[in-house]
């Protein structure tokens, strides 16, 4: 997108108002933990960003449904939240497929995807918008001919307050890789979803999250697939998203970061796209040799030393068997 075709408010960020068709955020749900996404949806609304929720089939959908509509109440004036809802789970990627499908059908030049757990820095929107702006005049400075696809915010664990880098997955380029005169901006490879700014034009191009991985691997799935058809992914540490990987747990591995622990129903949709994503032409050699070896190292561990280790030995089996027929 050359800075002609933003909208023309996206190079004027300070201003007090977002365009009514510069970005809204795509969230999605699944048994909500209502006050959490609360105050998610309350700050996207103070930050005069309009917002479609996907509702994946949960039992306290009713109650959802009251939140929006308090929502409105509370910022009058404001577009009305949109509400798709579901009477069962269709999974993440299609949720956020139907998101992205309303938002290019109301002529959105940018999205936000969140999750329901997610938390945002003051001045999230604007910061991301302002970044972005950054990027195409970097563009347009000639250092870099790649046309952006995405751009991420810094993950902060909410708890410890551990930062993740951005990753790279190339052999001497690993993670946080500054952009030369433009502070705080970095080269990616992986952007995880939540808080991910994408722009409309690019997912033309790029194509939609794939169905077929329900929930797990699809934001690396995708920006693998950017990548591959000559699209750059960009980080930046001027929007903080508060955000936990995995499940809580009182291992001292998954404290200090070095492990992710998630149910042994999430380590059976992980092994089967992971394995599925190994096999796919666009997918980079060094990720491939380097989660070959994770995945072995994790799957020991589960199957091995966690107290579900029957049932993570046998979703992790179950994951292998349908990689092999897994679109």
């Amino acid at each position: 997108m050359s800075r002609s075709e933003q909208p023309a408010d996206i190079s004027a960020i300070g201003a007090t108002r977002i365009g009514a068709k510069t970005v809204c955020a795509i969230i999605v749900t699944w048994q909500p933990e209502l006050s959490s996404l609360q105050n998610l949806l309350s700050a996207l609304s103070e930050q005069l960003c309009p917002i479609v929720l996907v509702d994946n089939g949960s039992s306290n959908c009713a109650e959802l449904r009251q939140l929006l509509e308090q929502l409105a109440i509370r910022y009058p004036g404001q577009t009305t939240p949109q509400l798709v809802s579901w009477s069962e789970n269709k999974g993440l990627a299609t949720a956020l497929n139907e998101g992205l499908r309303i938002a290019q059908a109301d002529d959105f030049a940018m999205a936000l995807l969140f999750d329901q757990d997610s938390a945002i820095s003051a001045g999230f929107v604007p910061a991301m918008l302002a970044q972005w702006s950054d990027l195409q005049a970097l563009q347009e400075s000639g250092q870099y001919h790649l046309p952006a696809a995405a751009i991420g915010p810094r993950l902060q664990d909410p708890d410890s307050g551990r930062r993740t880098a951005f990753r790279c997955f190339r052999w001497r380029n690993r993670s946080d890789s500054p952009v030369p005169g433009f502070p705080g901006l970095y080269k990616t490879d992986f952007l995880i979803s939540s808080g991910t700014l994408i722009c409309m034009k690019a997912l033309s191009v790029i194509g939609q999250m794939k169905d077929e991985y329900f929930i797990d691997n699809i934001d690396l799935e995708w920006c693998f697939r950017a990548r591959a058809r000559g699209y750059a992914l960009y980080g930046t540490d001027r929007a903080i998203l508060y955000h936990r990987i995995g499940e809580p747990s009182a291992n001292p591995l998954v404290q200090s970061g070095l492990m992710v622990q998630h149910s042994p129903l999430r380590s059976y949709y992980s092994t089967r796209n992971r394995l599925h994503l190994r096999r796919q032409s666009y997918v980079p050699f060094d990720w491939k040799l380097r989660d070959s070896v994770r995945f072995a190292l994790k799957s020991f561990w589960l199957t091995h030393f966690t107290a579900k280790r029957a049932e993570y030995r046998q979703q992790i089996q179950r994951g292998i068997e349908d990689a092999e027929t897994l679109l």
